[in-house]
């Protein structure tokens, strides 16, 4: 189900490991963006019969909120519509998507996260998640257009009232990626978009760190090039889809547990180590610090 490697850009390191994405456009000059904003509690029921963004897109429109996170655990679609990761199929981009793969019968969602935000003045939202059961369990990206929900389902999130994700062609990538727009100075909450090549835990930190907020909860999704873990176990692929599952900076200092899977539809856990970690396209996040 993935496209040929030809086309994939990579820089290779003299062992021979791929060390990291080269990206077709120029490299950008800002490398994170970042907007405080108002945080709130999102909370209500998907209903059966529409589309996963168009609940979302109610729910979210009901609360207010432009923008925000919302985790879609235990939502069942029927039918459900999902990519994997590739490697690009020319040089047009440093990766791609997989065909969607379209599973028989109800799929029940694990775990998922989903940035919230707007493309062409309309409610749009990516989601990375874990789906499936037993030995057919399955991680990827999910296509919110395309997968309906099967029955009522809760879902909660937290919704950004000042600022959110907003989908724009970015030249570097050469990807119509979401990106910051809107914001509040002073607001107990941010969100932010970190840009390739980045490393994950740094860049969270010097965000939390740049905010004044020594401790948070950190939520968002996207990709890393190359995943090395605290335990010395790697993820060794150019591209990955991962989400954070119970992330958190403590004093000042980031611990990242993600699930990620590559293009073969491995999935891997772990927790992300210091320094070594570069997005590969984007990663998008939500920062929620304590409440005063």
């Amino acid at each position: 189900m993935t496209p040929d490697a030809a086309g994939a850009r990579t820089d290779t390191e003299p062992s021979g490991r791929k060390a990291r994405m080269v990206h077709p456009g120029p490299r950008a000059a800002r490398r994170v963006q970042a907007a405080r904003t108002r945080l709130v509690p999102v909370a209500g029921t998907l209903l059966a019969g529409e589309t996963v963004m168009a609940g979302v897109a109610r729910l979210f429109a009901e609360a207010g909120c432009p923008g925000g996170v919302v985790f879609l655990d235990g939502v069942t679609c029927d039918p459900m519509r999902y990519v994997l990761p590739a490697l690009s199929r020319d040089a047009s981009h440093a990766a791609w998507y997989s065909d969607t793969f379209a599973p028989e019968g109800p799929v029940r969602i694990e775990s998922a996260t989903a940035s919230v935000g707007q493309r062409e003045s309309a409610a749009f939202l990516h989601c990375h998640g874990i789906w499936g059961t037993g030995e057919s369990k399955t991680m990827g990206h999910l296509l919110p257009l395309d997968s309906v929900v099967a029955q009522d389902a809760p879902v909660t999130g937290i919704g950004a009232r000042d600022a959110w994700f907003d989908s724009r062609p970015d030249a570097e990538t050469n990807f119509t990626l979401f990106q910051i727009s809107g914001g509040q100075s002073g607001a107990h909450g941010l969100l932010a978009r970190i840009a390739p090549g980045e490393d994950v835990v740094t860049a969270v930190e010097a965000l939390c760190a740049g905010a004044g907020w020594s401790d948070a909860r950190i939520h968002g999704l996207g990709s890393i090039d190359h995943i090395l873990f605290q335990d010395g176990t790697r993820v060794d692929c150019l591209a990955t889809e991962l989400r954070f599952a119970g992330a958190r900076v403590e004093g000042g200092r980031a611990h990242l547990p993600i699930d990620v899977v590559d293009i073969d539809g491995t999935i891997s856990h772990g927790v992300l180590a210091r320094g070594a970690n570069p997005v590969g396209v984007t990663l998008e996040i939500l920062i929620e610090p304590p409440k005063d």
